[in-house]
C-alpha cells in the first residue's frame, strides 16, 4: 500500500521545514518601499506636541484617504529562492475614500 493523501496530517512546523527544505520563501510581488530617518521622526514629534498643546482635543482633526481594491490579485506569493517574483499588473479598480476624526475621537465624520 502506498500513502494516502487524505490521511496526511501535518504537524507544528511541517510547513516551514518544508519551505526551508525545497528553498521557499514568502516575498512581495508589489509594494512600496520608503525610509524614514528616526531621528527626524523624533524631532517631529517633539515640535507637534508643542503645536497643538494650545488647541483642544475636539478641535484638531486629521483626514486621510486611502483606496479600496477590488479584483485584486495577492501581493505575496510562495516562491523558490531562486526565483524573482513578478507578478502582472495591479487591479487599479478602487474606490477612494476618505476619513476624518477629530483627535478626541469624538467627531468622526462619514466617509
Amino acid at each position: 500500500g502506498g500513502s494516502n493523501a487524505d490521511d496526511f496530517k501535518a504537524s507544528n512546523g511541517w510547513l516551514e521545514k518544508f519551505r526551508k527544505r525545497h528553498g521557499i520563501q514568502y516575498r512581495t510581488i508589489n509594494g512600496e518601499s520608503a525610509s524614514v530617518d528616526p531621528a527626524t521622526v523624533d524631532e517631529w514629534k517633539k515640535r507637534l506636541v508643542v503645536m497643538i498643546d494650545k488647541y483642544n482635543p475636539n478641535d484638531i482633526y486629521n483626514a486621510d484617504e486611502t483606496g479600496l481594491f477590488f479584483k485584486a490579485l495577492p501581493n505575496r506569493s510562495l516562491v523558490t529562492a531562486k526565483d524573482s517574483c513578478k507578478g502582472g499588473k495591479r487591479s487599479k479598480e478602487r474606490f477612494t475614500v476618505l476619513l476624518c476624526t477629530n483627535m478626541a475621537g469624538t467627531d468622526k465624520l462619514k466617509p
